[in-house]
């Protein structure tokens, strides 16, 4: 009996270490991190309160494609904030004849090219005359790549890796299914050069593809599409990743997963790391269904749809996050972004999101999308949001409630990016572990946030320091009566 009850004894502390060390493994490490309410991953429980996804605003026409280089098939938009200047790349490619094949079409290097504009501000764009080539007659043009595979898709990126030498400051890929994936790099984003076509990568590169340096991972990523038969142009498509410490060796392809969401055509993800938050990637998928169709014949010929164009197949824009890996967070299923009320905007293999989100205002970020694609009317429209706005957590006059996880810190002040209506609040409170309020950090204690601002320091009877509670494991209980609560940061110091 003595014996079964030692044996008892020893089993019951064997679990309850267990249980203490998945408890300890599951308590998140917020550190000084902002933190984005675009998935669960910082929620435990919500009691009234939801997560929103909040919808893009239009900021009308960014740019025309209305160069003779230029033309209806522009797409594959890429925008940089660099310093003091915004970058813009897109392929340019002359209005076709009509061909039995488009896809042969599509590839012909005749008609392509890669073209560049700029900004101070991220809204007015102007195309340099480089003279680089020599393309419809011309060299007064804003051309920088040509006669290459690569202008298909020509993607750059600014490589953010700690000692990248400055003459590849700037790196791009491009490519198709048959020549492979090329990569570029240059000192300034106008003059480029090729370091080759990128050994042991296959996939179909028929869209854009994406490389950016991870500073979550500690190597370079890379997001292609794929095809759900293995082979390209066959099934659905869908999204896979490699990556790289050296932009040499790849590893072997990984499809990416959506959790238990739906299948969906997914493709042109432009995932990216956030610049506040390089931890959490963002992604801006064109969402296909090949089934659908809107527009009737004199439809697309009224707005001028290349007739090897005028096909089944609708898109819209959606919104998804990832913190690494092969998973993808899809928590909002609906769209993003919209085709909208302007009809031309209902055709085939349109809404496709540019690669970038850029600051373009203290309160803004902007997003571009290609509009009108396959049509003399292709255009880039520019969006905006809220910083940090892409999501909230949010509740109705009724109020609601929501409860974080258990983690630890170790800043000093709470800052809160949030938006309350007139007659609304948001409350925090404090917790230990269990849940339990703090005394002096309750929700009595706490002074009412009312207002619309980036950066509020959160206050409990004018006391904003909270140095005493680093490292402690806390929880933060959330009460929103009409409210928008977009991000949260332990920050070092006040802003």
């Amino acid at each position: 009996m003595k014996a079964g009850a030692t044996a008892l004894l020893s089993t019951l502390v064997a679990l309850a270490a267990a249980c203490t060390s998945s408890v300890s493994a599951a308590r998140l490490n917020l550190g000084e991190r902002r933190e984005l309410f675009a998935d669960r991953w910082l929620i435990d429980s919500l009691d009234g309160a939801v997560l929103r996804l909040h919808a893009p605003r239009s900021a009308g026409i960014a740019l025309r494609m209305d160069r003779p280089w230029e033309g209806r098939y522009s797409t594959y938009v890429t925008v940089l904030h660099d310093g003091e200047h915004f970058r813009m790349y897109y392929r340019g490619r002359a209005n076709l004849p009509d061909s039995p094949n488009p896809v042969a079409v599509d590839l012909d290097l005749e008609y392509q090219v890669t073209c560049y504009a700029e900004s101070a501000d991220g809204i007015h764009w102007m195309r340099p005359n480089l003279g680089f080539f020599e393309v419809a007659g011309t060299r007064e043009n804003n051309v920088i790549l040509a006669r290459s595979p690569a202008c298909t898709n020509f993607t750059p990126f600014i490589d953010a890796r700690p000692g990248v030498p400055a003459a590849e400051r700037f790196k791009a890929v491009g490519g198709v299914h048959s020549a492979g994936l090329e990569l570029f790099v240059s000192a300034d984003g106008v003059r480029w050069r090729s370091l080759g076509v990128r050994k042991g990568l296959t996939g179909a590169f028929d869209t854009q593809n994406i490389i950016f340096w991870s500073e979550l991972e500690q190597r370079y990523v890379l997001y292609f599409r794929t095809w759900s038969s293995g082979v390209a142009y066959q099934g659905a498509r869908e999204v896979s990743r490699s990556t790289s410490p050296d932009l040499i060796t790849w590893s072997s392809p990984e499809r990416m997963t959506y959790g238990d969401a739906p299948f969906e055509e997914l493709y042109t993800q432009q995932t990216q790391p956030y610049f506040r938050a390089p931890h959490l990637y963002v992604a801006f998928p064109n969402r296909f269904l090949p089934g659908r169709r809107v527009l009737a014949e004199e439809e697309f010929a009224a707005a001028g749809v290349w007739e090897r164009s005028r096909t089944s197949g609708v898109n819209d824009g959606v919104f998804m996050t990832s913190r690494g890996g092969t998973a993808y967070d899809r928590t909002f299923l609906e769209a993003f972004v919209r085709p909208g009320p302007d009809r031309q905007n209902w055709s085939p293999r349109n809404n496709y999101a540019a690669h970038g989100v850029v600051q373009t205002g203290p309160h803004e970020l902007s997003l571009y999308y290609t509009r009108h694609y396959a049509q003399p009317t292709n255009h880039i429209e520019r969006f905006t949001l809220r910083t940090d706005g892409f999501a909230s957590l949010s509740a109705g006059r009724d109020g609601g409630s929501a409860l974080t996880k258990p983690f630890t810190f170790s800043g000093r002040h709470l800052e809160l990016n949030y938006s309350t209506a007139a007659a609304g609040s948001l409350q925090i409170e404090i917790c230990d572990e269990d849940g339990k309020p703090l005394p002096g950090h309750t929700r009595d204690d706490q002074d009412l946030i009312v207002g619309d601002e980036l950066a509020r320091v959160v206050s409990w009877k004018d006391r904003r320091d909270l140095a005493a509670l680093r490292g402690r494991v806390i929880r933060l209980r959330f009460h929103l009566s009409d409210a928008d609560l977009c991000s949260l940061r332990f920050a070092p110091a006040e802003p």
